[in-house]
């Protein structure tokens, strides 16, 4: 069986990939769950129940639309699509201007209140970003609960916040939370508000069905 090695090209960044893709004849996509995606070495099937044993080089980022395998002969593909969970954006830029005082009381609040649930975190400027490891409803509840004035907060697609993080920043909101919450949410809608692994085993286990 075929060992996949490295990634070709992707389908949402190339449009030269995308026009190939367009013209196969068949296109076996491979669903990755956010744990998964996260390995650089597992055993997944597609759509055609065929499988895939990858092992990309160490550390390597897996990204949804990744082409794994091209043939141009028999125009056929493989490609990898990624289903994320979705993120509690918190947007705090509206402390912008304030007194100190205020910002570090607000600050203080809204860490108090993420960390007394134990969700991990990731800040970047103004915005902080908190996997769903829980049920949307739960964690709005908890946000609605501490009614920190001052910020904004909303759930957004895993996808649509990957370009603004770093490798060690996606792993950390998308790696261990997502494998024991990622089966529970699959909502795409979005709710405003105002007021670890990288396992390098290849095992059947970590097929994808």
């Amino acid at each position: 069986m075929k060992v996949f090695t490295e990634i070709l090209g992707n389908i949402n960044i190339s449009e030269e990939w995308r026009d190939k893709i367009d013209h196969c004849d068949e296109v076996d996509y491979v669903f990755l769950d956010q744990w998964t995606a996260q390995k650089s070495r597992f055993l997944c099937k597609g759509m055609s129940n065929q499988e895939y044993p990858v092992a990309l080089a160490r550390h390597s980022q897996i990204v949804d639309g990744d082409i794994l395998d091209y043939d141009p002969e028999n125009k056929k593909a493989v490609v990898l699509r990624i289903e994320l969970s979705p993120v509690l954006v918190i947007d705090m830029a509206g402390l912008n201007g304030k007194p100190s005082e205020e910002i570090i009381r607000i600050s203080v609040e809204l860490g108090h209140a993420i960390g007394n649930q134990h969700w991990p975190a990731v800040v970047k400027g103004t915005t902080v970003y908190v996997p769903l490891t829980v049920d949307e409803k739960v964690m709005l509840s908890v946000m609605q609960t501490h009614h920190i004035d001052g910020i904004s907060y909303s759930f957004q697609k895993g996808l649509e916040i990957i370009p603004f993080l770093a490798p060690h920043e996606i792993r950390r909101l998308f790696g261990g939370a997502g494998h024991e919450s990622h089966a529970h949410h699959h909502h795409d809608h979005s709710h405003t508000h105002h007021v670890h692994s990288d396992s390098n085993e290849l095992t059947e286990h970590d097929s994808i069905h």
